[in-house]
This record gives C-alpha cells, structure tokens and sequence, in this order.
C-alpha cells in the first residue's frame, strides 16, 4: 500500500465565508475524523492534495498528516480520504474529509476492479463487455489495501461471465461483495431493427387516403371533384 506524507494545518475559523477566502489563496477547507472524537478542522494546499490523489493508489491512498497549528502540532496522523466535494462544473476541490485509521486496525474499503485483456467474445465476435461491478468492497489491514483488483478476461466468449466468487485477490484481503454476483460479462452485439421499406409506388397518397377513410366512417361517399359544365351548343339557322 503506497503512503504519502500531506502537510495540515489546524483551522480555528469555520463558515463559507473563510472557506471561500482559504480557496481563493489556494488552500482547501478539511477535516479529520476519529471514532468517538470530535472532528479536527484543517486546511490543506490544494496543489499538494492534488498531488496526492495522483498516485497509483488513487482515493486509497494511505496518507500521513503532519499537522502544526493549534494543540496538535506534535502530532502525525493516519489517515484515509473519506469524501472529496468538487465543484459540479469546474472540477475544483471545495473541501475534503479525511478518517484517522490504526494500522493494526481492520477496516472496509472499496477498490476498483480492473479487467485485463481482451475477451473472444469482443474481439472474434464482436461482442461487448459490461462492467456489472466497478469496485469491489474488501475488508483489510490499512497497509494492505491494493491500489486496484484485476481479472483476466481474455477467454470470455459471448454469453460467459466472472463471479465474485471466481476473482483471486491478494493475500489478507477479504472480498465482502456477494459471491454469487456477475462482475463482469461479455454480451452479444446490438442488432439494430430493420428499417421500414418505403411505400410502393401507385398508392394513394397518404392525405387522400385519410379522407376517404374519414368519409367512410361518417357513411358518405368521397366527393369527386366537381366537373366543369359544358356551354350548349348554339342550333344553326337554316
């Protein structure tokens, strides 16, 4: 399990406002919680945070904070990401909670499930693969969290599939998801519906076609159109 060392510095002001202020120097608004403690305002460089998450363990990243500021200046701390809020249109951080763990403890986290090569189904039959699980729930030591769990796909053909149950994962870690469940399957392609042909020629048109039928619901026979009146013709004179 990869472990990374994160700067914290304690937060005596709380509210929008001050977050808004610690945003804008480029500071993330933070806090730490601990089973059966109140939780420990922090703020965090954003640029450092970011840097971070950019490890291979992702989100699950083990992290140290060395914290100074206020009484805890003497004090490291373990801790996991529990929840990042990100702006909905920018993407930026808006604040982060971090959980202090014990690395003795055991604990439940997810991790995300990885498929490796390509499967006969997809790339002979041109079927598709569906990811039915993205992340596997597993209860482990902190320092044996995996970055990630793959599975090798690579002889699925169309109709097959993974189980829970069928994923190998690494030693001390126990998968909590229910053995039974589909991870993965390979489905056959799409098969777009015909087209509709396009009306034979010599029919009626469409309009006309719905007048009569109107007409012969009402009990009328369809007009004709009406027929210009011939002049008479004039008697010669003898």
């Amino acid at each position: 399990m990869e472990k990374v060392i994160l700067k914290a510095e304690v937060r005596e002001e709380t509210g929008k406002r001050v977050a808004k202020d610690l945003r804008n120097k480029g500071l993330v608004p933070a806090n730490v919680y601990r089973s059966g403690k109140a939780a420990t305002s922090l703020t965090v460089a954003d640029k450092e945070l970011r840097g971070v998450l950019h490890t291979k363990a992702g989100e699950n990243v083990l992290i140290t904070l060395k914290v100074s500021g206020g009484e805890s200046s003497a004090k490291d701390r373990t801790v996991l990401i529990k929840e990042i809020q990100r702006h909905p249109v920018r993407d930026s951080i808006l604040h982060v909670d971090f959980n202090e763990i014990s690395l003795t403890e055991v604990l439940e986290v997810n991790v995300p499930l990885v498929a490796r090569g390509e499967p006969a189904g997809v790339k002979i039959d041109g079927g598709l693969l569906e990811h039915v699980l993205r992340e596997l729930s597993v209860e482990c030591l902190p320092t044996d969290i995996p970055a990630k769990i793959e599975v090798d796909v690579s002889a699925l053909k169309i109709g097959e599939h993974i189980l829970v149950k069928d994923i190998k994962v690494p030693e001390g870690v126990k998968v909590l998801n229910d053995p039974e469940l589909i991870a993965l399957i390979v489905k056959a392609p799409k098969v777009e519906a015909p087209k509709e042909e396009a009306v034979a020629g010599g029919e009626e048109p469409e309009l006309i076609r719905k007048k009569k039928e109107e007409a012969a619901v009402e009990g009328e026979e369809p007009k004709e159109a009406p027929v210009a009146a011939k002049e008479p013709k004039k008697e010669e004179k003898k």
